[in-house]
């Protein structure tokens, strides 16, 4: 079978676009044995400038992020466990765009697959959309669920 993609990432927040998202990589994964999936949930830690100038967060609250993180993925892990190929499920702590793209190009994915959460109007123009990042800024095709 000829295949396209070698390794495949997928950008999961257990949102319903997500979770489309990764029906869609499963489903390119299971055309060829030989496709590694990693499925990436991104711990985003508020910073001082989303909680005004006085924000203040403490330890606890980063590590009940990770936590939320870490629980999504447990059941994307025993899904993505019924494929014959390679899988993992990483959690990564910081700016989603940014980890996306810089996990991609650290594992050499050649292909990104994630949901479009779609912000609407003021909030797209001043904070932008993971996706949209993704696609300006990664090096290989993203694939966009909607």
């Amino acid at each position: 079978m000829l295949t396209f993609y070698s390794r495949i990432l997928v950008a999961y927040d257990g949102s319903d676009l997500s979770k489309k998202a990764l029906d869609m990589a499963m489903a390119l994964a299971k055309q060829d044995k030989r496709i590694e999936l990693t499925v990436v949930a991104v711990s985003n830690p508020p910073t001082a400038t989303s909680m005004g100038s006085y924000g203040i967060y403490n330890q606890e609250l980063i590590n009940e992020l990770r936590e939320n993180a870490e629980k999504l993925l447990a059941d994307v892990k025993e899904k993505i466990a019924e494929l014959p190929n390679k899988t993992m499920a990483v959690v990564l702590e910081g700016n989603p765009g940014r980890l996306i793209v810089d996990h991609a190009n650290q594992t050499s994915c050649d292909l990104i697959v994630m949901g479009s959460r779609g912000l609407n109007g003021i909030k797209e123009m001043f904070l932008g959309s993971t996706s949209h990042y993704v696609v300006q800024k990664a090096s290989c095709p993203v694939f966009i669920v909607k």
